[in-house]
């Protein structure tokens, strides 16, 4: 049977499919509408499996927040065009207030939750039909607090939440610490909340950081008592060229590898453990302070601490969670 351009119409408005392949569903369906949106559904199937192995490494990132519940949704795509188009954008819209009003707690569930007869999976995937690109829900994250706050960096590729120990929060004070944590992107609210693991490996590096400046500190002294310039004989590649230069004689390279092995070995056996420990507690202070929200530098006023900043507008406010998601490397 002849279709027309009417019936062609009305399959795209229903699926968002191209010309061609509303017109060959129509054809293949003898004009059976709900048939023809059927077979480009499984045909939006049938490309996300095709494209199981490509990179879903662009796509859209939106966060909100209500009330007490806040969440990120992260609609994964494989190019920025794609991420830009407004049906792409609706799409991780209408997911994202469907997770915020559901209070949906898990990435699990989103996929899992029904739309208008649909699984989000299954919406996903026939976005896949629609685009000819893989698509993916990349990431979910949520979080309950007695009042949150959420924070959409322009381009929709950053999105923050953040929650706090009281209700009502000023949305000006909430909205700069979302920033904050877009901006400066902390790894914990406190040191406490700190990962163990990451704080050892953190101390760890501190440690051999402390030991290794102590030695090249006697180094540098030794060599500059005999009369050699450190930073000519600072690695065995400058040796080799400064002496191809003229800048230091076959003798002093040999000297000075003496005094840098002898040195060296003589110090690293005889650092005092108390200094070491001293000063790689002060480096893994300062990590701390980088690393931790609220003893985080107020971006907007260097004077202030995120926790006294929030200390200022209202006793005792204070950040018990946050949640950032960045499809771009920082």
């Amino acid at each position: 049977m002849a279709i027309t351009m009417a019936e062609i119409t009305k399959l795209r408005h229903l699926t968002s499919a191209g010309i061609v392949d509303c017109k060959k569903a129509l054809a293949e369906t003898n004009g059976d509408m709900d048939a023809a949106v059927e077979i480009l559904r499984q045909k939006g199937k049938a490309i996300a499996a095709k494209r199981e192995d490509r990179q879903a490494s662009e796509g859209c990132v939106l966060a909100k927040n209500d009330g007490d519940f806040a969440a990120i949704v992260a609609l994964c795509c494989e190019t920025d065009f794609v991420a830009k188009n407004a049906g792409f954008v609706a799409l991780t819209t209408r997911l994202l207030d469907t997770a915020v009003a559901n209070r949906i707690k898990s990435l699990e569930e989103l996929n899992a939750f029904v739309l208008d007869g649909q699984t989000v999976a299954e919406l996903v995937t026939e976005e896949s039909g629609k685009t000819g690109e893989k698509i993916e829900l990349g990431r979910y994250e949520c979080l309950e607090a007695p009042s949150t706050t959420s924070y959409n960096h322009l381009g929709n590729k950053l999105s923050t939440i953040a929650g706090f120990n009281v209700a009502d929060v000023d949305y000006q004070v909430g909205r700069d610490v979302a920033m904050q944590i877009a901006s400066m992107n902390p790894v914990a609210v406190d040191r406490d909340s700190v990962d163990q693991a990451i704080v050892t490996s953190e101390l760890n590096v501190a440690i051999e950081k402390t030991k290794e400046e102590q030695v090249k500190k006697a180094i540098d002294a030794a060599l500059k008592k005999a009369g050699i310039n450190p930073n000519l004989v600072d690695s065995e590649d400058h040796i080799e060229s400064n002496i191809a230069k003229g800048w230091l004689t076959a003798e002093e390279a040999d000297k000075a590898r003496t005094i840098i092995a002898e040195t060296g070995a003589a110090k690293a056996a005889n650092l005092p453990q108390a200094m070491i420990d001293n000063i790689a507690n002060g480096r893994l202070n300062k990590f701390f302070k980088e690393n931790c929200l609220m003893e985080q530098e107020f971006v907007k006023d260097g004077e202030l601490t995120i926790g006294q900043y929030l200390e200022k507008s209202a006793k005792g406010l204070a950040v018990v969670s946050f949640k950032r998601v960045n499809l771009n490397q920082d």
